[in-house]
């Protein structure tokens, strides 16, 4: 995928669906996971846009671009949200589908774009 902007949340929550259909697994767990260190992966609302923007402001308060750090890049706050928010998430699968809330989605997480990214969906059957 194409990341537009320095942050963004991205529903990915369709994709991983496609992957857990094609496996036709009827009850286990899906893995998701961002082979990036400054990006993420998380589960959120997704019925609200207000509220990928409301977490961006404040993970800005909490770790401000500029902070002062010692890595040479300049991106040391985008490694410190990646941390902060995770690499992996893993769903349930139930009647062959995501075991997700009425306004759960999954969602990319970028930190440091624009860039082209990817991350990963293993579907266990069990």
């Amino acid at each position: 995928m194409e990341t537009k902007s320095r942050f963004e949340f991205i529903d990915i929550t369709a994709q991983v669906e496609r992957v857990v259909a094609e496996k036709q697994v009827d009850s286990g767990l899906c893995v998701v996971y961002v082979s990036h260190t400054t990006a993420a992966v998380t589960i959120n609302e997704n019925a609200d846009p207000s509220v990928p923007s409301d977490i961006s402001r404040k993970m800005e308060d909490i770790v401000p671009l500029r902070n002062g750090y010692d890595h040479m890049e300049g991106n040391s706050a985008a490694h410190i949200k990646s941390t902060l928010v995770g690499c992996s998430e893993i769903v349930p699968i139930e009647k062959g589908r995501l075991y997700l809330g009425t306004w759960q989605a999954i969602f990319f997480c970028e930190f440091d774009g624009p860039r082209r990214r990817q991350f990963g969906v293993k579907v266990i059957s069990g």
